[in-house]
């Protein structure tokens, strides 16, 4: 979806949102209610009311009740992919990392605002919780902040620290946001990378994370799903710097030349920017007599640059979809 269908349909959700607001204040006979708990009450004070309100709540809850919620809830059942796929997939993944990368078990819940305060996400898309945090929904956002607390002591160290940090994760993420596709899951696992480095000019760290992120998942599907499965990489030129054409024209070659059986390709935007910022790419994968499927997402963000007040700080982030992974791999073995 490009930023502006995300943006009418953000819009949207915040105009029947506000009209929802309304009616419970007049309900309630407080007028400026939202206002009164957004503003005027403090963090923790807030969470110490909230606290209150649910735990009456759940002391008025049945059995039965929870059974019901629990079948009902689109949140709550368990995801139908075979564990065990899911399993050999992170264990397949996790062996092939490229060199300086580091493996790390996120927490469930992360800051709020996590996701808004950097990404073009409205908070409504986010499952908040009642202690002034969030479920994951996007574990990239989360090893971002790591990422930044690793660079910011680097920083502290040498100001013109250039040592990158590389880190992986695979996480189970909540999402709220309704999906208009069918096999859209509100939970669903994903397996991030997310490099951290500094600016050295060119586009450089840029381009050579993006690299390694596309080696990693070349080798990773390929070795998971096998030969019977094509792949396609396709990446995306986001600026409008006609220098940068060259940079990611040897960007595709070099790759082309180490996957000569995998199609790599450069196009040019076709809608304005998202997450990222001079370069996307995509990965996709077609089964034998198969529809294709995009498996892949990731590029460069300047989410390290907001987090340290940094310009000179450089973030290279992607994903994959487990869960859509595993799906192809039960159909082809």
């Amino acid at each position: 979806m490009n930023g502006r269908a995300l943006a009418r349909e953000s819009q949207g959700e915040r105009h029947g949102m506000r009209k929802i607001i309304r009616r419970i204040e007049r309900e309630a006979g407080v007028a400026g209610l939202s206002e009164v708990l957004s503003e005027r009450i403090s963090p923790t004070d807030l969470q110490s009311l909230l606290l209150e309100v649910y735990k009456r709540r759940a002391e008025q809850r049945s059995p039965r009740a929870v059974l019901s919620d629990y079948v009902s809830n689109r949140f709550t059942l368990p995801s139908r992919c075979d564990p065990a796929i899911l399993l050999e997939w992170d264990r397949v993944a996790f062996s092939r990392l490229p060199e300086g990368f580091e493996a790390i078990e996120l927490s469930p819940v992360s800051p709020l605002g996590s996701v808004s305060c950097t990404a073009p996400i409205s908070q409504d898309w986010i499952l908040t919780t009642i202690r002034n945090t969030e479920v994951v929904a996007d574990p990239t956002s989360t090893l971002a902040l790591e990422c930044a607390l690793r660079r910011r002591e680097l920083i502290r160290s040498e100001p013109t620290n250039a040592a990158p940090v590389h880190l992986a994760c695979s996480h189970r993420v909540v999402r709220t946001q309704r999906y208009k596709t069918p096999d859209a899951l509100p939970h669903f696992r994903l397996f991030s990378l997310c490099s951290a480095g500094r600016n050295t000019g060119r586009l450089r760290f840029d381009v050579h994370a993006v690299a390694e992120h596309i080696r990693f998942y070349l080798k990773s599907v390929g070795a998971f799903l096998g030969p019977q499965v094509t792949l396609r990489v396709s990446i995306v030129d986001l600026s409008s710097n006609p220098r940068n054409d060259a940079i990611f024209g040897v960007l595709s070659e070099t790759l082309s030349r180490e996957f000569g059986k995998v199609a790599i390709g450069l196009e040019k935007a076709h809608t304005e920017k998202q997450y990222y910022n001079e370069l996307q790419f995509r990965i996709h994968a077609t089964p034998t007599g198969g529809r294709e499927t995009e498996l892949v997402e990731g590029g460069d963000t300047d989410w390290t640059q907001k987090l340290l007040n940094n310009a000179k700080e450089r973030l290279v982030i992607s994903g994959i979809g487990s869960e859509r992974l595993c799906s192809i791999r039960e159909l082809t073995h």
